[in-house]
């Protein structure tokens, strides 16, 4: 939209995908509105990208709105909504303190669901007016994970999570085509993170390979966005053909996790 300016709302904004996301956004001239819980390191990075920041605990449905409230008095439209924000959690479903297992589905799952409806409208004011065979005006990116499409009992709760916000997300496609609103799925591999620092696969030989770095996933988003991707994995190789595997022989990915280092606390 050549002389337009594109607003962004960017969930976990912070650190890692998140922050990576805003700096690739900002650089192609978006302008970004960063939402976390974190002010510090919020404030840090939209002084320095000259962005705007909203607090907001994601996993908190009466802040969401409320955040969502505040940014679309100010840009009544709003052309991408980023739903990165997410958590983690390394136990199994036998192991994991129930609060936790709800909080993680809070986060990960409903917090997608609740900022898309909380900025629906500006989504639809961003979209509009739009020829049916024009390209979409207004994005919404859920960065979801491998872990939505295959089941690692490790971690069983964060995975039930992003299972539950992958099929948001193909759901959400359809659903919002017709409005000029594209979803985009992107689904990265392991990322070393602040949240997720991924030593055990670091310290291995045969492991460290599958680790990527946030820059990289931001880029894949911010194509995705460029060129209309429904469905992204980062890296492609190996998960996409993980992910094919999963669903043809799930018990062959159950052999293949077991022999993957235990993650460090």
């Amino acid at each position: 939209m050549p002389g337009a300016q594109r607003i962004a709302v960017v969930t976990g904004a912070s650190s890692g995908i998140g922050e990576s996301v805003a700096r690739g956004l900002s650089a192609k001239g978006w302008h970004c509105v960063l939402v976390a819980r974190r002010e510090d390191r919020l404030r840090a990075l939209s002084e320095e990208l000259g962005a705007e920041l909203e607090v907001c605990d994601v996993g908190d449905r009466t802040e969401v709105e409320a955040t969502a409230a505040r940014v679309l008095e100010r840009h009544p439209a709003v052309h991408l909504l980023v739903n990165n924000a997410g958590m983690a959690e390394r136990d199994t479903f036998v192991e994991a303190d129930l609060d936790r297992i709800e909080r993680v589905l809070y986060v990960n799952y409903l917090g997608s669901v609740w900022c898309t409806r909380a900025l629906l409208t500006g989504l639809r004011a961003a979209a509009l007016p739009r020829r049916s065979l024009a390209p979409a005006r207004a994005h919404v990116v859920n960065v979801v994970s491998i872990a939505g499409a295959i089941a690692f009992a490790r971690s069983g709760p964060y995975v039930a999570s992003k299972h539950a916000q992958l099929a948001f997300s193909r759901c959400l496609r359809p659903t919002l085509a017709r409005s000029g609103i594209a979803v985009h799925t992107v689904m990265p591999g392991f990322v070393e993170t602040e949240g997720f620092p991924q030593s055990a696969l670091r310290s291995r030989r045969r492991s460290r390979w599958l680790v990527t770095d946030p820059a990289h996933v931001a880029d894949a988003i911010v194509r995705a966005v460029e060129d209309g991707g429904a469905e992204v994995t980062v890296p492609w190789f190996p998960y996409r053909f993980a992910v094919a595997v999963h669903g043809i022989a799930p018990g062959f990915v159950r052999k293949v996790e077991r022999l993957m280092p235990k993650r460090r606390r």
